[in-house]
């Protein structure tokens, strides 16, 4: 394989005076990407009535933003090396605003699901370039700190989603949802052409067009399978053969960056083991959180039949507890005292036993759901910001931008498997458990609407049973990988 060329001119990382108020502006732009995502979850009901949305069409309204999110986050972290973070930064704001527009004020399934789309571009830009930007700011020593409070506002926006969707659906019609990124991404446009320096990587090589366009296509035809998977089979034409593409794509794409001069990913990150141990550990979590929310969100509101604002209530203990726990000096002192892969692997413990006690505890009771929440907030609090820092310890400054997009990737990845692999396991169950003669209608109100009276409370404990196993599903994904990585970091420890 060709030696990488290491032409960058910048300098090692140095704190910068206003670095804190830096961290600021990009939690901000962060935190607009991250609602997003979960945002969605408890507006299912309103765009089901409202715009006559169908099971495919909500799929795709929720998917369509993670599949050109996956496809582009490798593109666009080389795309902020190679010109510039902070200009990056700005067009991710910029576009993502402008997509918050269009689907606030779609009028059919369809252009909702091209503005989720659009907005996935500059989810990309974002989710690659506020990393990036915290590594250029802050040196060896503050670092960890602050790719911890990153990662605090990661998992806060993450559960947070379906409280501030539910307190605006309670108030104004479905589009509020999304029109409320807008002063956000707005004010995070006038901060970061205020405060964020300016920083790129100028080795004077020629952009890796090639490279940038099979990571696309392979990683969008990827996703497309993952999502497609449980609709309609995972045997099928149209799943088989986009999976084929994405591997084909992919396997393109590792070939070429082995042998082109200049890459935009160096391979030589996955002989790291601190890297792919890290990485494992986020797919993992991505999987089983990713998939739960999805699975919790349509619990509360199907099951024990709360509305959109008392749904996301209800969720609010578990970024609540992150917040605490991360204002708390836990999180620092058990990594200080176990060490790096000990903290991944407890916290991730202690995060899947708390989504088993929701599925365990919190199937009929929301007392018990309590209990697995703050337990999940508990976990999430320590796990993810050493698993971020180890990442991105991984990764040469001058190639942050690209380090965040493969872990920003994989983590898609691991959310949209969770998202088909658990929503197959509820589905599944669901139809095996409803009363003879009834099929499955995709959706428990649409089946509920095809069952007798004298049916229905069985239809509702099917679909309770499906949502319990899908949960179990992902606090065993939980389990196993909190000591996957640990093993790998301890031998990556030990050289």
């Amino acid at each position: 394989m060709p030696a990488v060329a290491a032409h960058a001119t910048e300098p090692g990382p140095t704190a910068h005076r206003t670095r804190w108020l830096i961290l600021a502006v990009i939690c901000l732009a962060q935190l607009t990407v991250l609602l997003d995502n979960t945002v969605l979850g408890v507006a299912i009901p309103s765009l089901t009535r409202e715009l006559g949305a169908g099971t495919a069409d909500i799929q795709w309204m929720i998917n369509a933003y993670s599949l050109v999110q996956a496809g582009l986050l490798l593109a666009a972290g080389n795309a902020a090396d190679r010109y510039g973070r902070k200009l990056m930064l700005l067009a991710g704001l910029a576009v993502f605003g402008l997509g918050s527009i269009a689907a606030a004020f779609a009028h059919s399934p369809g252009q909702l699901i091209a503005a989720r789309a659009g907005m996935g571009v500059g989810g990309a830009l974002l989710t690659t370039t506020t990393l990036a930007v915290v590594v250029q700011v802050f040196d060896d020593a503050e670092r960890p700190r602050a790719i911890g409070i990153w990662a605090t506002v990661n998992s806060i926006g993450a559960a947070a989603g379906p409280l501030i969707g539910g307190a605006l659906l309670a108030r104004f019609w479905w589009g509020a949802i999304f029109l409320v990124n807008v002063p956000v991404a707005l004010l995070g446009l006038a901060a970061a052409v205020a405060f964020v320096p300016e920083s790129k990587t100028q080795d004077g090589t020629r952009p890796d067009l090639l490279g940038a366009l099979l990571s696309t296509i392979g990683m969008s035809a990827l996703v497309y399978a993952i999502i497609s998977g449980p609709d309609h089979g995972w045997l099928s034409g149209r799943v088989l053969l986009p999976a084929l593409l994405g591997l084909a794509g992919l396997t393109a794409f590792v070939a070429w960056e082995h042998h082109v001069p200049h890459p935009m990913l160096d391979m030589s990150f996955f002989r790291d083991r601190r890297f792919t141990g890290a990485v494992t550990g986020g797919i993992l979590v991505a999987f089983g959180l990713g998939g739960s929310m999805f699975l919790l969100t349509q619990h509360l509101q199907f099951v024990f039949g709360y509305g959109p604002m008392a749904a996301g209530l209800r969720t609010a203990p578990l970024a609540l507890t992150v917040l605490l726990v991360n204002l708390t000096p836990l999180g620092a002192r058990t990594s200080a005292r176990l060490g790096t892969p000990l903290t991944i692997a407890s916290g991730m413990t202690v995060l899947g036993l708390g989504l088993a006690a929701v599925a365990l505890l919190g199937s009929h009771h929301y007392a018990g759901m309590l209990t697995g929440l703050v337990l999940m907030g508990i976990g999430i609090a320590v796990a993810m910001p050493t698993m971020h820092n180890a990442i991105m310890s991984a990764i040469p400054p001058a190639k942050a931008g690209v380090g965040a997009g493969v872990n920003g990737t994989l983590g898609e990845c691991g959310y949209g498997l969770g998202v088909a692999v658990l929503g197959a396991v509820l589905g599944s169950r669901f139809a095996a458990l409803l009363p003879e003669g009834l099929t499955s209608h995709g959706s428990l109100p649409d089946t509920l609407s095809a069952a007798s009276s004298a049916t229905r409370g069985r239809v509702t404990a099917a679909f309770a049973s499906g949502v319990q196993s899908g949960q179990l599903v992902g606090a065993a994904a939980l389990l196993l990988g909190g000591w996957l990585t640990a093993g790998l970091l301890r031998r990556a420890a030990r050289g």
